[in-house]
Order: C-alpha cells, then structure tokens, then sequence
C-alpha cells in the first residue's frame, strides 16, 4: 500500500482540510500517479492517528474535487483524469526591464446583476421588502477595517508604486491572490498566471472576445442562467448553445451534442438553480474539454459561502491548462470595488495582459494593494467566516417561512450563497406573483427569464430570491406577503 507521507500539524487544527491538501499535492507533483491505490480510511487513520471521520472526510472532498475515485470493492485510487503539474516553459519577451514588474508577481527591486457582477441589475425601484437576488448586505461592508488596510498602504507604500501600474495587477496582490486561491479554492495558482480585472464582467467579456477572435463563435452556458450576462456575450459576438442544467448540474454530454469548444460554467453554486456539478460532471467536462481541445471558463461564483460543509475545490485545480478561473470580492465585500482577477493558463494570462496594456493601462493601484492588505493580514477570512455565520442565518430564517407561509413551494439547491430558487406551487402564475409581490412592496425575481425559450415553456414557475440585505424578522415578513400574494391573487 502506498507510503502517503502526510505530515500535520496538529496545533493548526483542520486536520482533514490538510490531510486533503497534502494528497492534492501529492498528485500535482506526480508522487501519486493516476490510479494509484490509495490506503483504506481505518488504515490511514490509525497510521495518523486520526479519527476514521477526519479521513473519510478528506477523501469525499477529494473525490467531489475529481483527483479520487472511490468505488465499492475497489477502494479509493487516483482518478485517471488527474494529471502532475510540468513546469512552464519559459516564454520569451519576459524578462524584467530595470525598476519594472516583476513577470513572476513579485515586487521589483528592494472577481454584475449575474453572479459574478455582469451589470449592475436591481429591481425597478424602491421596496419596503428587496429580495432582488445578485447583491451582498452592503451595510456590512468593513468601512473600518478597510480604512485601516488603506492607511496601511499609504504609510508604506513606495513613491514608484504610484505609477502606472503592471497590467496585469500588482504584484503584492497576484501574490496573496495566488495562496489565498491555492488555499481556500484548490487552485493551481501561481502569481504570473493571474491577471487582476475590473470585476469577473471585464474578464468574462475580454476572454468572450478574444476566443471569438480566434474562431470560437459558439459558446455553451447553462440552461437557466442570467438573462442579464446575454446583452454582454451578444457584444462580444459569439452566439450562445443553451445547455440544460439538472441535479447534478450541468449535463455535459448534451454540452458534447452542440459542436461548442467552449463552456462558461458556474459549479460551485449554479446561478439560478443553487446546484454543485456532481463528480462524475466535473470528471466528464474535464474529459471533455481535453476531448475537444476546449476551454472551460469557471465563475467561481459563491465559492465563498457554502454552509453545510467545506466548499468543493475549483475546476481549474484539476486541470489548469484546460480551465479558466474568473472570481472577484463583488459579493464577499462589494460590487464598486471592481476587484476581480482571472487564472489562466500562461498564454491566455499574456493575451489578457497585453489586452489591459493596449486598452487601460492597468487598474486602480491603491484597492488593490488594500486587498492584498487584507488577504496578508487575515483580516479578509476573518470578514468571510462573519459574514458566512450571518448569511446562513438569513437563508435559515427565510426557508423555515417560506416552508411556513407557502407549504407546497420548494427550494431547491445546496446550503449556499446568496439567494433561493423556490419552486412555486402547481398552478401559480409567475409573473403574476411578481406583479402582485411588487404592488404589496417585495422586489423578487421570476425565473422564467433566465431559461432558454426552448424550455422556458416547460419550466415550473419560480422565484429567485436574495437574502442578504435583510434581517431574519423582515425575511419572514416578506415570505408572510409572498403567500398571501400567492393565496390571495390581486384582482385586476
């Protein structure tokens, strides 16, 4: 049986979150080869003096994450897709100029109304009760904390760090971008694969672009998804293959079926349904997208708030070459910021590089180094544990009165995020009940939109729901208003 060699720290505590790590790195590094078998959970257990539970439980992330296989009789191996790292070629035209950035991400000398912030969206006008989805509690923006970051930097901050910056980001940010991702998402991520974008919008629509550019006119997304990225995507001149979207997420091989090379995808949380890709997906949409020589762009939308368990590592971990990550802080700290950043494969982080260096210049320098502030001093995970014990209390609060007020709707998705997708009862009008809704002062939104015409048809009626910006008490009033909009229909 194979000699994991795991070292723990026990003082740090998250014994199976490093117990994950350390096999997720021994893949990378090709240690554990592809089918490798791997000791059983009571075997590796007592060999690190572990309770079973905490093996067992890193092995289900890994197996969710597609670098294990686990089947009955054959025990837990490697999964074949998985593949080790191998270093970048050096690319030419790289080298540092004197006093400028550093490729590497180091200093020189001595992530829309969508998901992840594709336009600004909201609900046509104001409402005593808002449950408009694709918006965090702005109130609990850490003004504070953020001030003190800010002050930070201006203290120390060099004189030459004001000028215009790297366009692909500053280098203390791609650097504490780069552990974080590593870290919390799984992410293969080293500093010169990120470039720091305005938002996953800029990203999204810049990488859109330049892949219709090189004759990817056919892009397959999810089916629903935002009917507020189409006016986006339309704009960058690509047309759209709706794929259908089910329990395990998205149907890959329907995705095969549509002649498409590339695929935005949101797997952590899909927007609207709330569903993970399964496992078995993310292994099939990684052969895929190798099968067809393709390019999978991950939203990592809502990675940060999973409530249940620990979140499942990023696509873009299993296979960097093959998958583009695109985050932002729109919704762990604020829309206006306009922090976001994608990992890519090194070619495609030039492209987007030079895109910035012929378009912008670069972006804002002083946000970015008060982000890498707040990434390096902890104050960043510190903000999201906050606000993951406050929005799971929100979504808590406004599933227990919706199970209340309107027991036959159904919510649907995984403990997650920042919104429901309820399922109306049978017979309901969706848009009548947003109509209704908006007249009694609660903003929701009807789903219906977001699928294709295909299948809008068939689509049950539902309500996308946010919660963030209110209170437990003023969620369950809303959901009191919305059953007795549903069971009381307005006349006329």
């Amino acid at each position: 049986m194979t000699d994991l060699h795991l070292p723990l720290d026990r003082a740090a505590g998250r014994l199976a979150a490093q117990i994950a790590a350390g096999l997720r790195a021994a893949v990378r590094s090709g240690r554990l080869a592809a089918g490798t078998r791997l000791p059983s959970s009571r075997d590796l257990s007592r060999d690190l003096d572990v309770s079973r539970g905490v093996v067992v439980a890193a092995y289900e992330q890994l197996v969710a994450e597609g670098f294990l296989l686990s089947r009955r009789g054959d025990g837990t191996r490697v999964a074949p897709l998985a593949r080790p790292d191998e270093p970048a070629p050096p690319r030419a035209g790289t080298e540092r100029p004197p006093g400028g950035p550093d490729p590497s991400g180091h200093p020189s000398g001595g992530p829309s109304g969508h998901p992840s912030g594709l336009s600004p969206g909201g609900p046509p006008g104001g409402f005593h009760l808002d449950l408009w989805p694709g918006a965090p509690d702005l109130a609990a923006f850490p003004r504070g904390r953020w001030l003190t970051a800010v002050r930070a930097v201006l203290r120390t901050l060099p004189n030459e760090a004001l000028a215009y910056p790297d366009p692909g980001g500053a280098g203390a940010l791609r650097a504490e971008l780069a552990g974080y991702l590593r870290r919390v998402r799984a992410a293969h991520a080293g500093a010169g694969q990120i470039v720091i974008m305005n938002g996953v919008a800029q990203g999204l629509s810049v990488l859109v672009r330049q892949l219709a550019g090189d004759g990817h006119r056919l892009l397959a997304v999810e089916d629903p998804t935002s009917d507020r990225q189409f006016p986006m995507l339309d704009a960058a001149g690509v047309r759209l293959a709706h794929v259908p979207v089910d329990s395990e997420g998205l149907d890959v091989a329907a995705l095969a079926r549509t002649g498409a090379r590339a695929v935005l995808v949101t797997p952590a949380h899909q927007y609207p349904t709330g569903v993970v890709l399964s496992p078995a997906r993310r292994a099939a949409l990684i052969a895929w997208a190798r099968d067809v020589d393709g390019l999978v762009l991950e939203d990592d939308y809502d990675a940060e708030f999973r409530y249940d368990r620990e979140p499942v590592g990023c696509l873009q971990g299993v296979d960097p070459e093959r998958v583009v990550l695109l985050g932002s802080v729109s919704k762990s700290l604020a829309p206006a910021l306009r922090l976001g950043w994608v990992v890519a494969p090194p070619g495609v982080a030039e492209r987007l590089r030079a895109h910035r260096s012929r378009t912008d210049l670069g972006g804002p320098v002083l946000e970015q180094y008060a982000l890498a502030e707040f990434l390096a001093s902890g104050t960043y995970d510190r903000h999201l544990r906050q606000m993951r014990r406050q929005y799971r209390s929100r979504r808590d609060a406004l599933a227990e009165a919706l199970r209340a007020h309107i027991p036959d709707a159904v919510v649907h998705g995984v403990a997650a995020g920042i919104h429901l997708y309820v399922e109306l009862p049978p017979g309901c009008d969706e848009r009548r009940v947003v109509t209704d809704a908006a007249k009694a002062g609660v903003a929701v939104a009807g789903a219906a939109p977001m699928w294709s015409g295909a299948r809008s048809a068939h689509a049950p009626p539902a309500l996308v729901l946010g919660y963030a910006r209110l209170g437990e008490a003023r969620l369950a009033q809303a959901a009191e208003l919305l059953g007795t909009v549903i069971t009381h229909p307005a006349q006329g």
